[in-house]
């Protein structure tokens, strides 16, 4: 059984909360923990969670966002390693795997990360790069860490929070390690994770562009870019 903790912030999560779940259970190595957090559902995630309550924490609260659901869940996690994953996400069966022999063969870094696919888009990002880091989020939440170089996620915010996750980590010289593989794919019918096409920030009249942009500001003056 492997040290690692996974943590999973569920909200309104029914159309993909199962097929998540079986794929972490389905892992080539067990995890030791499977944390679940119902963040305020009022969809039938519940009833999803409690038919595998014998093999999950199951921890329920108020509505207050996947950043305070994943922070809450981290709190009682026991194991040396953690890693968040969205109830939108299927995880092929060797990636826990994977990540952890890359963490096992570079002890001086902190966290490992890999490609990954949305929908029908692949996001194959890049190997760690400080300089890139500080100039754009490129680095999804789903890294597998080492929980206590772990700082929390800021939840002021409402956007940008995993970036803002890595920069944190990259000022106490925290560092990552990129696998180059697509070990888990969203599904553009989730309800954790979104992304927008490159084209949509060239028009700026739209709302949710300038709402991002107001985000990317609030990250750049938090760790003065």
């Amino acid at each position: 059984m492997a040290l690692i903790s996974v943590v999973i912030p569920v909200y309104n999560a029914q159309k993909t909360l199962k097929a998540c779940l079986e794929s972490i259970l389905n892992q080539t190595i067990t995890p030791l923990e499977i944390i679940a957090v119902n963040d305020g559902s009022t969809d039938n995630s519940n009833e999803i969670l409690n038919q595998y309550r014998n093999r999950l924490t199951i921890i329920d609260q108020a509505n207050a966002g996947a950043a305070a659901a994943r922070n809450n869940g981290a709190k009682i996690a026991k194991s040396e390693f953690i890693i968040f994953i969205d109830a939108d996400s299927v995880l092929k069966p060797v990636m826990l795997e994977k990540m952890l022999k890359a963490l096992e063969k570079n002890p001086q870094v902190a966290y490992v990360y890999c490609a990954f696919k949305f929908g029908l888009k692949n996001f194959y990002l890049w190997t760690f790069d400080e300089n890139k880091l500080k100039k754009m989020p490129y680095i999804h939440t789903s890294s597998l860490m080492r929980r206590q170089y772990f700082p929390g996620f800021d939840v002021k915010l409402k956007r940008f929070q995993d970036w803002d996750l890595y920069l944190t980590m990259l000022e106490k010289n925290h560092i990552g390690v990129f696998i180059p593989e697509i070990l888990f794919s969203i599904s553009d019918t989730g309800t954790m994770s979104s992304w927008l096409p490159k084209f949509i920030y060239r028009l700026p009249f739209l709302n949710s562009v300038k709402k991002y942009r107001e985000a990317e500001k609030i990250i750049r003056e938090k760790h003065k870019l």
